[in-house]
């Protein structure tokens, strides 16, 4: 049979592999997007209800579960997807292009914004307590991070619906995806007033 599973080469027993493989790539993606957004709404609802302590407690929880869970789940969700790139898919189309690069902004915000300004964060309130400053820093880490989930939930759809050039409406509707997860995180409007002077 032709044009059955991935790859023609790989045939009979070896097609396994590809179901593992996605498989790993899919339950480290879970893990990665869904723990994520669990901790960023946890942050969220805490900053809504004007709760400082539960705002602190949601970034510190980011922060311990940013290196220990979601940093090393985000790296296998990529190895397992160049595997997969590799060895059945290649890596000229579209959705492939796409995938990559909402990976590498992921991976780049939370390695140059998240990861310091946590730590920033989590060493003020050690030495001052929950102080405005420390409390302004909390709210915008979790301001960019509706963004970054913009940008996780625009990489989940590429994966699933798989878009070509062809596809404009999809793609018109993930690039205002983009730019509204952009307007809630950076827009002046988007910010909340400072609970203290």
């Amino acid at each position: 049979m032709t044009g059955d599973g991935p790859c023609n080469v790989f045939q009979g027993a070896e097609m396994d592999w590809y179901s593992i493989v996605k498989f790993g790539h899919v339950i480290c993606a879970l893990i990665w997007v869904g723990g994520g957004f669990a901790m960023m709404l946890n942050g969220v609802f805490a900053v809504r209800a004007g709760d400082a302590e539960g705002t602190m407690r949601a970034i510190r929880l980011s922060s311990d579960l940013g290196g220990r869970l979601m940093v090393p789940a985000s790296m296998l969700t990529l190895l397992f997807g160049l595997v997969l790139c590799w060895f059945w898919v290649g890596f000229t189309d579209l959705w492939i292009v796409i995938g990559l690069g909402g990976y590498a902004a992921t991976f780049l915000i939370g390695l140059f914004y998240f990861k310091p300004t946590s730590e920033r964060v989590a060493a003020m309130v050690e030495r001052d307590g929950i102080t405005p400053a420390a409390l302004a820093d909390g709210k915008a880490m979790l301001r960019v991070a509706r963004f970054d989930y913009a940008v996780m939930i625009v990489v989940v759809a590429d994966m699933v619906l798989k878009p070509t050039f062809g596809d404009t409406v999809l793609l018109t509707a993930m690039a205002v995806v983009l730019l509204a997860g952009a307007a809630v995180a950076f827009a002046p409007w988007g910010e909340t007033a400072p609970s203290e002077a």
